[in-house]
């Protein structure tokens, strides 16, 4: 039985147990990914804005249009008032509005964040052969925003410090770091929505091996390669082009190249150098990209048989509802929402 101060409570997720209704309450869920957020957003010095953005997020959940929405769609309670033919309630688009009316122009920033963290990044205007929903059509709808400034929403998520730290890559990077900053956001709101939804699923997460860890078992392999390997010319190149890419990696970070014919042993000499420059400069991932998608799922292949399931393999080919690719992959928000 529901009390009455769980009727009150203003709810981001809910789920039924086996001992009843479990509440995912808002204002925890809007910490929590304010939280992840700016942890993410940290590792290229925009905590704040990623904070900002996990913090609003949601705002629009406070109205009673989704609350109520909420509880007659997951049967927490099915006799919520809800109006004639209504569907899925439109939950980011206020948090967008407010972003904008408390900091203007730099508000922008987190309304394309905030208005796209469960469809994607949004236009601004229209453009041809664009489906998707436009940006300033949506801003424009005022009564989203007045929904939620009408409820007693706690002053300390709406009155929050603006971000100090500037945009990081300058204009040419500004749209690099713009998506940097949704995915943080995006991550945050799945990882938070999932530890509440299905929390066995949580302990899965964050056990990957570190990078000095796999750079052990890289440099098991290729001794294991090099054991086997025929005295031969090409293989005596082989490896002089991997000293040479480990020689490499202790140089300061830039832009580098590496040219070599096929059959040289690019693949893992880049790896090589990658690892060998990460830890030395305390890096904590690396990304690996190449064209064509055969190629992608060659090369994956080839580094899953080193570090198993440590690679991450994305491109338009995987396909997410086969087991072997979900377990590489973060869920979309689970529950009523």
């Amino acid at each position: 039985m529901k009390t009455g101060s769980e009727i009150a409570a203003c709810l981001a997720h809910v789920r039924q147990t086996d001992a009843g209704w479990e509440i995912h309450d808002l204002y925890e869920h809007l910490s929590q990914v304010g939280r992840l957020s700016g942890e993410f957003a940290e590792k290229f010095g925009s905590r704040d804005w990623g904070e900002l953005a996990g913090n609003w997020h949601d705002l629009g959940k406070f109205s009673s249009a989704f609350q109520a929405y909420i509880k007659n769609a997951s049967g927490y309670d099915p006799e919520a008032h809800i109006e004639t033919g209504q569907g899925r309630v439109d939950h980011s688009t206020a948090g967008a509005q407010y972003a904008i009316r408390e900091l203007g122009t730099h508000g922008r920033i987190l309304a394309y964040l905030i208005a796209g963290h469960h469809a994607g990044l949004p236009d601004w205007h229209k453009i041809e052969g664009n489906t998707g929903g436009v940006l300033q059509n949506r801003l424009e709808r005022k009564e989203y925003l007045e929904r939620i400034l009408c409820q007693p929403v706690s002053s300390s998520v709406l009155r929050q410090k603006p971000p100090k730290s500037r945009p990081v890559g300058g204009r040419e990077g500004f749209s690099l770091w713009v998506r940097m900053l949704f995915s943080c956001l995006r991550d945050a709101d799945c990882l938070d929505t999932e530890a509440f939804m299905e929390p066995s699923k949580i302990t899965q997460r964050g056990c990957y091996p570190d990078l000095p860890e796999l750079l052990e078992k890289f440099n098991v392999h290729m001794r294991v390669l090099a054991d086997k390997a025929a005295d031969t010319p090409v293989n005596h190149l082989r490896a002089d082009i991997l000293a040479q890419c480990r020689r490499a990696a202790q140089n300061e970070p830039g832009i580098f190249s590496l040219t070599v014919p096929t059959g040289g042993g690019k693949t893992l000499s880049s790896m090589a150098f990658a690892l060998e420059h990460a830890r030395r400069h305390n890096r904590q991932r690396v990304i690996y990209v190449i064209p064509y998608t055969s190629i992608i799922e060659q090369t994956a292949n080839v580094f899953r048989t080193v570090f198993g399931e440590s690679v991450i393999e994305h491109h338009s080919n995987l396909d997410p509802d086969k087991e072997d690719a979900r377990r590489y992959h973060p869920p979309f928000e689970a529950g009523a929402d």
